[in-house]
């Protein structure tokens, strides 16, 4: 017997996003189907960011349907949530806490399994620097941790804005090798698309899909 086809992780139709009276998302419409990489490019200003904080929850749209891992947005965003893992532009990590506290504290907002947190540290080769404060770790440690919290839940879709920032050449390879492992859908954007060639290119241009 087959087993049933699994919902697609985004869906937008027509999808609207104003500041003020400029629209940064003017009607896009896009699927992206349960485990696929989708890798989103333009220039600055082309809705990327603006793009990845509405499917994050973190920003409502104006207009149009949008969906995650099946739930409808903006009514359903709390259930959605924990389908989601979320890289912005900044790695917004607790300065106080150690690698390890940060990690255990998004572990228990969402239940994640035991070991995760130990598996996500060595997955960006953070174990070493577990007990350290985080606001003693480098540009690019804060961003593999960043990496790691958005992962080790195992949400359905992985929202990654600019993810190589800040990563050296052993961070970039972490990276790739935490998306070859995530088996759920990515959608990634990013001015060096060339760091993500098996997924599928998306333009955006003034906010709306070029082509």
């Amino acid at each position: 017997m087959s087993s049933p086809e699994r919902a697609p992780a985004v869906v937008c139709e027509g999808l609207v996003r104003r500041f003020g009276e400029r629209a940064a998302l003017d009607g896009v419409s896009l699927a992206v189907a349960a485990g696929e990489t989708l890798v989103l490019t333009g220039g600055n200003g082309a809705g990327k960011t603006t793009l990845l904080r509405v499917l994050a929850t973190v920003l409502r749209p104006h207009a149009g349907t949008v969906s995650v891992a099946g739930h409808e947005l903006p009514r359903s965003a709390r259930a959605a949530r924990p389908s989601i893992g979320y890289v912005g532009h900044e790695p917004l990590v607790y300065p106080d806490l150690t690698a390890r506290e940060n990690l255990e504290l998004y572990a228990e907002l969402h239940l994640a399994p035991p070991g995760s947190c130990d598996e996500a540290l060595a997955m960006v080769g953070l174990e070493r620097r577990a007990r350290d404060r985080t606001a003693d770790l480098s540009r690019g440690m804060r961003q593999r941790l960043a990496l790691a919290r958005a992962w080790l839940h195992g949400p359905a879709l992985l929202l990654l804005d600019e993810p190589t920032a800040g990563l050296d050449a052993e961070g970039r390879e972490r990276l790739a090798g935490m998306l070859a492992r995530h088996g759920g859908a990515a959608v990634v954007a990013t001015h060096e698309p060339e760091w993500f060639a098996g997924g599928r290119e998306l333009r955006l241009e003034a906010g709306r899909v070029a082509g």
